[in-house]
This record gives structure tokens, sequence and C-alpha cells, in this order.
């Protein structure tokens, strides 16, 4: 069944670090929840200051649902061979708003781009199976402002809908903050714009 558009996937906390071994070769696992991108400096530079022997610190990052936007970086390994392995699990696993890293500390043996593509991947999708991935819901908010005679009929929909009442203020001239699915949006503005006193802005 395919999932709503108002629906995704992404992490609730930093994941636990997990070491994957290739040919003496080391490769630490991390996920990290991203809001933005330039957090991403800070979490790479804390990566390396924790792993003062590591070789390479690659990685992967999405933000978004709509329109995703992403970025990859394989600090030095040869092209490809390490932020678009990382990348493709961010992917596999439908996950956003992530950065995925993988840092490598060298064995002595060379691996090969074949091995270096099989090494990153394998650790970046260890990380994502030990990361808490959880489904999200996107919302829409409103603000309505109506006189207090209407409010008997306003309570009654946001009963009626189920919906959440982030905020309000009861006075002669009533306002309440509402958050609703985003799916489920334009229905509800369509209700209470019927109602000719009541005004209806969505915030942000």
């Amino acid at each position: 069944m395919e999932q709503p558009s108002d629906v995704y996937k992404t992490v609730s906390k930093a994941s636990e670090e997990i070491i994957y071994k290739d040919r003496k070769s080391k490769f630490y696992g991390y996920v990290f929840p991203l809001q933005d991108e330039s957090r991403v400096k800070s979490l790479i530079e804390a990566l390396r200051k924790q792993h003062p022997s590591a070789n390479h610190v690659c990685y992967a990052w999405q933000l978004g649902t709509s329109v995703p936007k992403y970025r990859t970086n394989d600090d030095g390994e040869p092209n490809n061979s390490a932020g678009i392995p990382i990348y493709g699990q961010i992917k596999a696993y439908e996950v956003t708003d992530v950065l995925l890293a993988v840092v490598r500390v060298f064995g002595g043996t060379k691996l090969g781009v074949g091995g270096l593509i099989q090494a990153y991947r394998t650790a970046a999708q260890m990380a994502l199976e030990n990361a808490c991935v959880e489904t999200r819901t996107i919302k829409t908010e409103f603000n309505l402002i109506f006189p207090y005679a209407e409010l008997n009929k306003v309570m009654r929909i946001i009963k009626k809908k189920q919906l959440k009442i982030l905020s309000q203020q009861m006075e002669l001239e009533c306002s309440i903050q509402l958050s609703v699915r985003q799916k489920d949006a334009d229905t509800i503005e369509n209700i209470f714009s019927a109602l000719h006193k009541i005004s209806v802005s969505r915030s942000g």
C-alpha cells in the first residue's frame, strides 16, 4: 500500500556507533538527526576529533520531504566510492532529515573501488539498522479568529474532525491555533472558510 504523501521517516536521536571491518580497515558508522545543513560541518568535525587516526570521514545527508535536498562527500576516497553508496542507504531506508557518516581507519590493505563501495554501503546499512527510525506526519497549522458567539460552532467542528488545538484565547474575539495533517489541510480550511464570520489563515 502506498504511503500517504504527508508521512515520512527520520531518526529520533543520534545512533550508537557501529563498526564494520574489512581486511584490517575499520569503518565506523553513525546516523544523526538533521534539521539544518549548517549542522553538518560541526558533526563531521566532531567525528574527526573522535577518530584522530581516521583517514577519511565520508558522509551523505538529506533534508526535506516533497523535494528533498541532499549532498554526498567522498572525503578523498575515489570518486563515488563512499558518499554515493552511503546516500544509497538513505534512499533504501526512505529516511530524510538525517546525516549518515562513515569513518574509515585504514588497515594497510587497499580494498579497490569495488571493495570500498561494498564496505561503505555495509557500514551505512548497519548504522541505519541500529538507529531509532520513526514515522512522522507533516502538519499544517491554522489560525482561526471569530466572535465569541461562534465558539460552539467552531468547537463542534474541532471535536468532530478530531483536530489538535495548539493554543486558544477566549474573549469577545476568540482565536484558536490548530494543527492539521497536511493531507487534510485543504478540506479543513474549506470547512471553516464556509462559515462567514470566521477568519482562517495558515501559519508559517
